[in-house]
């Protein structure tokens, strides 16, 4: 028994660790991340420091890169214009990408930030756009993108930021698609409504999820999915669903039932 009161010990602290810190500021940068390392923080980020939260000399926050774990720093010094940050202890090991690619439809501004930011907190670990016939969306800003999903990962102590690649046509991105890695794609016009016998069905650990467009994936694009072999489809349930609660509801359905959940 006291084995086990201290394997539950060491778990506990273990676990306490791994948890991120919601009661302190967190920020993304791109500088190296490591103990006694000095740099500024970016014009935004010094503004944000000082003039928002009001913080002075030697209050601490969390910083991370995507690349270094989590660490918490202090504030070394202030000028009227940049604040300089002073990294101090490794809180958290740096985790690996989800390995769980998200391929959507561009879709209107608000409801894809609200999709994007969502992605990230369901975790995708690729976020990859694509043109499919029905998309309405002609340029989509990839910057955009990739602000709002550091936005998300800053806001819920995710610590591996998802990779942001550029939008592809749908006929190239199932050219190229890994034929190892299972691509389910939400079938509106699916004969059932419980995507759940699908989903169990499947051993692949390597996943994508394909969402479409406001205006659904056309005839042939299912056409097309339905004939490779490397794609599952799934439905969504017996209502008709937006672009961006269907997203969500996908990857919740997914994750419950054969991701990371």
């Amino acid at each position: 028994m006291r084995a086990l009161r201290l394997d539950v010990k060491v778990w506990l602290a273990h676990s306490s660790v791994m948890r991120a810190n919601y009661k302190m500021q967190r920020l993304f940068v791109l500088d190296d991340l490591g103990a006694d390392i000095e740099f500024e923080a970016s014009p935004q980020q010094s503004h944000y420091l000082m003039h928002v939260l009001r913080l002075g000399e030697d209050a601490e926050i969390l910083l991370f890169n995507g690349r270094d774990g989590e660490w918490s720093a202090a504030i070394a010094a202030k000028s009227k214009k940049a604040v300089r940050l002073k990294v101090l202890t490794l809180q958290r090991p740096q985790p690996p990408l989800p390995d769980l690619v998200y391929c959507f439809a561009p879709i209107k501004q608000g409801r894809l930030d609200y999709l994007v930011q969502k992605a990230v907190e369901m975790g995708a670990g690729v976020l990859q756009p694509v043109v499919t016939q029905h998309t309405q969306v002609a340029r989509l800003g990839i910057e955009r993108v990739r602000a709002n999903v550091v936005e998300a990962a800053e806001q819920c102590g995710i610590l591996a930021v998802p990779d942001v690649r550029e939008a592809e046509k749908f006929e190239r991105l199932l050219a190229g698609w890994d034929k190892e890695r299972r691509l389910i794609f939400c079938d509106e016009d699916a004969s059932t409504n419980n995507p759940l016998p699908a989903l169990q069905a499947l051993r692949e650990k390597k996943l994508g999820l394909l969402v479409g467009p406001e205006g659904g994936f056309s005839d042939e694009e299912r056409r097309i999915l339905r004939a490779l072999p490397f794609v599952t489809a799934i439905p969504l349930g017996p209502r008709i669903l937006r672009a961006d609660t269907a997203a969500v509801a996908a990857l919740a359905v997914i994750q419950a039932t054969i991701g990371d959940w």
